[in-house]
């Protein structure tokens, strides 16, 4: 399998859809794979990658903050999956969205358009919060599946007014402390070359090392429900691995097994594609993925060129970042990733 995942990956390298890639593979709880090829980036400082660079994670900030987060809360009977969204911001009740539940914004099928570019009119997070809730329906709710990053920005303001703190220090706090993940967060402060950069920006006539890639997030302060966070190889797998033991760190528990398992249930029966609370499910029609993969498989992308699935049935756990991005916005890897999918199933299973 090795060898297969160095090919394959140093072809995609080679024809430039990414400057490199950090690729680790946990089956039955023991690695198998553990690869870093490529470099950070193109310029004359280049480094090679490694498992301890840090990623622009992207929308896996929906699943490795938000969600956990939310079912934290759950878990403390702070709030519960069918509570009204206006419940907790009743400005949001206008426009017909005083039925909206938190469920439907962590499925992806509240009837909220799936994105709006803040970032032309450069608007704060408080700003943004308001424009949402002058937001009216794109669809009826529990219809249709739209994935939104405006749902997850709704869900990091529920989740600040409950707690009382900032999304980025109840993640600091509740998540990556408890797991000893010091290199995992908002808003990193490291030196240049710990980065893999990400897009090439006129304004800034550099890619972005440690400014978070999605523009309305950076406008927001570089904090939010939907993107935001930083991570490294190495940090993902200590989070993956609490995944894979029920919510369970080194003998803490960090997320109630009911929940989780209630997470990664098919919430989404009415659609093509399977939506549990946050997650992507592989169900029976295309995925990242790929192909052969089990039913049950979850998981998710960011589109930084990160993503990472986990198989309970086959006891497989595939973790991928690349950076993508630093050579745009293209759409190789929407490829890349069933295509690696399938390489290593069949390679481990054959």
């Amino acid at each position: 399998m090795i060898e297969e995942v160095r090919t394959f990956l140093r072809r995609e390298i080679d024809l430039q859809v990414t400057p490199g890639a950090v690729i680790r593979v946990r089956h039955k709880g023991e690695i198998v794979l553990d690869e870093a090829l490529g470099t950070n980036s193109l310029e004359e400082d280049k480094v090679p990658l490694t498992s301890s660079h840090l990623f622009d994670m992207a929308s896996l900030t929906k699943v490795m903050v938000t969600l956990p987060a939310i079912l934290q809360l759950c878990e403390a009977g702070e709030i519960h999956l069918h509570d009204k969204v206006a419940t907790f911001i009743p400005s949001f009740q206008k426009h017909g969205k005083e039925s909206v539940t938190i469920k439907q914004l962590l499925t992806h099928s509240s009837g909220l358009i799936a994105h709006r570019p803040f970032f032309e009119r450069r608007l704060s997070a408080a700003q943004v919060l308001k424009e949402i809730d002058e937001e009216k329906l794109e669809y009826v709710p529990d219809t249709e599946v739209i994935y939104s990053d405006l749902g997850f920005i709704l869900l990091m303001e529920i989740i600040e007014k409950v707690t009382g703190q900032k999304i980025d220090e109840y993640a600091q706090q509740h998540l990556f402390e408890p797991m000893g993940m010091k290199d995992t967060g908002y808003k990193p402060a490291f030196e240049r070359q710990r980065y893999a950069p990400t897009e090439y920006y006129d304004h800034l006539r550099s890619h972005k090392y440690g400014i978070v890639h999605d523009d309305n997030t950076e406008f927001m302060g570089g904090i939010s429900g939907h993107a935001g966070l930083f991570s490294t190889m190495e940090e993902l797998s200590v989070f993956t691995k609490m995944l894979e033991s029920d919510g369970m760190h080194e003998g803490k528990k960090i997320l109630d097994p009911h929940w989780l398992a209630v997470s990664r249930r098919n919430f989404t029966p009415f659609a093509d594609e399977s939506r549990g609370l946050g997650w992507q499910l592989k169900g029976s029609g295309a995925s990242p993925a790929g192909d052969l993969m089990s039913q049950g498989t979850y998981g998710h992308t960011g589109f930084t060129g990160t993503s990472f699935y986990i198989d309970p049935e086959r006891e497989l756990t595939v973790m991928l970042l690349t950076n993508r991005v630093y050579f745009g916005r293209h759409l190789a890897m929407l490829r890349l990733r069933p295509r690696l999918h399938n390489i290593i199933y069949t390679s481990l299973f054959s």
